[in-house]
């Protein structure tokens, strides 16, 4: 299958980020990527053009430009935009993104998914939990602490989680230095309350970021293992 890759500029096309989609007439499933910390990385890149491939137009937003903090990259940037930035206007720029992807005319809005590594993931669950056009979650290591409530996380994700319209999966590492076994025990239990399907993945030595290659906790044997788990997850609830 051909496919078509775009860099998109903001100034230029209204949204920045990357964009990957098969040369097709017809419309078709899409994905949405909500990056990691580190921002739109080349693995990210990779990985929307192997969906593409797959028959997914894949769309990996920049929401630090879309924020309104320039620059070629993000490597080392991103706690400190986090540190600045409320859940709700990282959502804001999701949505943005979101809106995007599905004014496409390649794509149908009834089949689109939503990706999410590290800060991502953590993202992910309050968009998609107030998105119930989402017909697929995959969380890769979200970043959740058992933390206090605050202004800049007005509602923590065992709370939101419980709230998600779609069916989910979730990747874990017993061995994630941001989200404790007990933290990711409680997640589960939060995930499993929303009463939609949940398929949870624990790798006892995983660590986090196991699947980038700028992570200190890369395991490129472990990134290989969960991808056809993702690949067979989404195509059972967006290709059919």
């Amino acid at each position: 299958m051909n496919v078509i890759t775009r860099k998109l500029d903001l100034e230029k096309d209204g949204i920045s980020g990357y964009l990957a989609y098969p040369d097709r007439k017809t419309r078709g499933p899409a994905l949405l990527w909500i990056h990691h910390n580190h921002g739109v990385t080349d693995n990210l890149k990779t990985e929307a053009y192997d969906y593409a491939e797959l028959g997914y137009t894949a769309f990996v937003p920049n929401l630090y430009h879309l924020l309104g903090h320039r620059g070629s990259h993000h490597l080392g940037k991103g706690q400190d935009i986090q540190k600045v930035t409320s859940d709700d206007k990282f959502v804001e720029v999701i949505r943005k993104s979101w809106n995007f992807l599905l004014a496409r005319d390649d794509v149908n809005a009834e089949r689109v998914g939503v990706i999410g590594y590290c800060m991502g993931g953590r993202l992910g669950i309050p968009f998609v939990a107030a998105t119930p056009q989402v017909r697929a979650y995959v969380a890769f290591y979200p970043s959740i602490k058992d933390e206090p409530e605050t202004e800049l996380r007005p509602r923590h994700a065992f709370k939101v989680a419980r709230e998600i319209k779609s069916p989910s999966m979730v990747v874990f590492g017993g061995k994630d230095h941001l989200s404790s076994n007990e933290t990711q025990l409680k997640l589960w239990q939060a995930f499993i309350a929303s009463g939609q399907q949940v398929e949870w993945h624990y790798y006892s030595w995983g660590l986090h970021g196991f699947i980038a290659p700028v992570s200190e906790g890369y395991q490129p044997q472990l990134a290989r293992r969960v991808r056809p788990l993702a690949v067979d997850f989404l195509e059972r609830h967006l290709q059919s």
